[in-house]
């Protein structure tokens, strides 16, 4: 397989993990996001949106994070990121939909920019606008993970949930903000931490990072 994406690129990590969580080895493709490079012609004949992460496998392209961990847990099913039962999966479905529905695409690389060049927002307000959307999530995620959580967003096991919450803490940090009232979420982040998965898909272990 062949993972197109970006080292800083929260939905990249988000891949990252989950392939390292099911012990699958890839090739990464690594495409500039502030030189452009998702938007040369070769990628776009892969990926038409012209966005990261796209996963290739043989001539199967699949593009958007959600359709690419849910391409994953269906296909390479053990270990598994969703839990046994309907309720169950609901609620890390759930999860998952939090940050990456409310959060981050309201904080990602596009959006910024347009931030800055279209209302000449500087850092502090940048910050600001992050924080505002990260924030309540956060706070909504902090009573689930009491609802749902032990040593992982849902129960004593990784899933989705985890490997969208962990790229959001790190993309948080960015915006500088303080992270000390969330201290479940911390807490998940400290077991992270100790993961191999979840360690060595952290952008800053990457090859192409600050290329």
């Amino acid at each position: 397989m062949i993972l197109h994406g970006y080292w800083r690129s929260g939905a990249s990590y988000r891949v990252r993990i989950a392939l390292n969580l099911k012990g699958l080895g890839y090739d990464l493709a690594a495409h500039d996001l502030r030189k452009g490079e998702q938007k040369t012609a070769d990628y776009l004949a892969l990926n038409p949106q012209g966005m990261v992460p796209a996963l290739q496998d043989g001539d199967l392209i699949v593009t958007q994070s959600p359709a690419i961990l849910e391409w994953l847990e269906e296909t390479h099913p053990e270990p598994a990121l969703l839990p046994t039962g309907a309720n169950d999966r609901a609620a890390v479905r759930a999860m998952a939909a939090l940050i990456g529905c409310d959060i981050h695409p309201l904080n990602n690389l596009r959006v910024l920019k347009a931030l800055r060049s279209n209302f000449e927002a500087d850092q502090a307000t940048v910050d600001a606008w992050a924080a505002g959307w990260i924030v309540p999530g956060f706070d909504a995620l902090e009573a689930l993970v009491a609802r749902h959580g032990g040593a992982w967003c849902f129960g004593d096991a990784p899933t989705l949930a985890d490997c969208y919450l962990i790229p959001q803490l790190y993309s948080a940090r960015r915006f500088n903000m303080d992270l000390s009232p969330w201290s479940r979420l911390l807490a998940i982040e400290a077991t992270a931490q100790a993961h191999p998965a979840f360690a060595s898909a952290h952008p800053d272990r990457q090859p192409d990072a600050d290329a």
